[in-house]
């Protein structure tokens, strides 16, 4: 089986051209290639198939194996590989997922693409569509208490359930130990994605994120989507912010007027392979 391993702000995963390869079990695979020591190495699988709604399918798996709706540095990706391995001439694409189509816009240098906008659509406020259990509508700036400690948290899905918390600095936050209390949280059923964010000034935040399925990585594309609305519902920020990650810088615009939510940032390959273990 060919692969290649790509990155997003050090988002990284396997991708898989579904083309040309098939996969029988993809949840044991995404589980054994996604190993640090005993796989490639990645945050997860992410197959790319054909589809009779848009220009291509992004079929996406966790590194524990679970499937997740979408990702936005993963899908900035697609949109890389489909463009430089010739699977497409287009510079505007229609990816279909499991949180539905997603329009990518591809800006394109010497026949390689090196940034990819994405029309992410409009952010899920109301809880039971998130879904997060709560006697209200929509979750903005409620209280939660986790492991003891009283956070204010404020939900939004934006193809797969987020909760943002703003706190008072990112680099001593204990993500490691609050993080999976928040992911296995009984208000949230399908557990969650959990963003903690230092607002920096009205243009720029810091975030890091505990992803469902994975822990934490250096990057979350819809993670901060979901902070850039959070942080408009919120008062924190201008509809356009700079969202800093582990793994460097997203440009997310809220356009609240349209529903909106559109993502700027980079894709690149690591490199690629074959393995004959699948």
């Amino acid at each position: 089986m060919r692969f290649t391993k790509m990155e997003g702000l050090g988002n990284d995963y396997i991708y898989v051209n579904c083309f040309e390869e098939k996969l029988e079990h993809p949840e044991e695979t995404a589980i054994a290639l996604s190993d640090r020591h005993f796989g490639i190495g990645a945050d997860g699988l992410i197959l790319i198939k054909p589809s009779e709604k848009a220009d291509f399918t992004m079929d996406m798996y966790n590194a524990d194996g679970s499937r997740s709706e979408m990702c936005g540095n993963g899908i900035r990706c697609v949109g890389k590989y489909v463009y430089d391995h010739g699977l497409t001439d287009k510079t505007r694409l229609a990816i279909e997922t499991l949180a539905g189509i997603k329009y990518l816009d591809l800006t394109v240098s010497e026949g390689k693409v090196k940034t990819v906008t994405v029309d992410m659509g409009s952010p899920v406020l109301l809880a039971e569509q998130i879904p997060v259990r709560s006697d209200k509508q929509q979750v903005i700036n409620e209280k939660i208490t986790v492991g003891g400690v009283d956070y204010q948290m404020t939900c939004v899905s934006m193809g797969n359930p987020h909760a943002v918390v703003f706190v008072d600095r990112t680099d001593d936050f204990p993500l490691a130990e609050i993080g999976p209390l928040f992911e296995h949280h009984a208000v949230f059923p399908n557990r969650v994605n959990a963003e903690f964010v230092q607002v920096l000034d009205s243009k720029t935040v810091k975030m890091r994120v505990w992803e469902r399925g994975t822990g934490e990585t250096l990057a979350c594309g819809t993670g901060a989507c979901a902070t850039a609305v959070a942080c408009v519902l919120n008062h924190k920020t201008g509809d356009q912010v700079t969202v800093r990650l582990l793994g460097g810088d997203l440009l997310i615009r809220y356009d609240k007027a349209a529903d909106k939510v559109y993502m700027t940032g980079p894709a690149e390959v690591v490199f690629e392979g074959e393995t004959d273990r699948f």
